[in-house]
């Protein structure tokens, strides 16, 4: 053997191989506590018991509901007042003669006096007359007429010696006008001056229809007076 040989360092055990080592050491320790129950005490000893509990409330009180307000008591009624006749005057104190009456003392009546008339209410007002009734509405009255179209009334006809002669004017004829629109009678009441024109006017009148006179809506016979005028054109 050599020097170099004898004097050479040991050979250094490698990091992994220690780790490894460890390693081992660790499991085959646990293995040895589990078999020996170590470990099985020492999680009974670390899980802490758990402990259940449960706050209990208290029931609330129940309060009773406050009574109803009582109901308010109605207004007593004021009593009608009657009024009370005033009190007749008291009759006088009867005086009793004193022969010898002290000169201060007062003088009284000697008599009995008669009791004092009773009071007598007054007599009620009288009530005032009733009303006149109203007056009645006037009557609606609408006169006859000869204008209808439908009546289809003529003109009088002009008499030819009147035209030869000149004359004209204006006759005004008073009809009587039944219920049924129809002349019953007539009068002339303003003459036009010569007689052929007013016989022409009142025989052509009497022909005519005319539409009957109302009385509030009903019809009934009327005076009507028809003015006729005759003109030369």
């Amino acid at each position: 053997m050599t020097a170099s040989q004898r004097y050479a360092p040991a050979p250094r055990i490698s990091r992994n191989a220690a780790i490894v080592g460890g390693v081992v050491l660790f499991h085959v320790a646990v293995l040895w506590a589990i078999q020996s129950g170590l470990v099985q005490r020492a999680i009974d000893i670390v899980v802490p018991a758990e402990i259940i509990s449960e706050i209990i409330t208290p029931p609330e009180p129940q309060i009773p509901p406050a009574p109803p307000p009582p109901a308010p008591k109605p207004a007593p009624t004021p009593a009608p007042q009657v009024k009370k006749a005033p009190p007749p005057p008291a009759p006088r104190p009867v005086a009793i003669a004193d022969p010898t009456p002290s000169p201060n003392a007062p003088t009284g009546v000697t008599t009995p006096q008669p009791p004092a008339p009773p009071i007598e209410a007054p007599a009620p007002a009288p009530s005032p007359p009733p009303a006149p009734p109203a007056p009645p509405a006037p009557p609606q009255i609408v006169l006859p007429s000869s204008d209808a179209d439908y009546l289809q009334n003529p003109k009088p006809a002009y008499p030819a010696i009147s035209k030869r002669l000149g004359e004209q004017g204006k006759v005004e004829i008073r009809v009587l006008i039944n219920a049924q629109g129809q002349p019953e009678r007539a009068e002339i009441s303003k003459s036009s001056g010569y007689e052929r024109l007013d016989k022409q006017a009142y025989e052509t009148v009497l022909k005519w229809r005319f539409t009957p006179g109302k009385r509030n809506g009903v019809a009934e016979a009327m005076w009507f007076k028809v003015p006729i005028n005759f003109v030369l054109e």
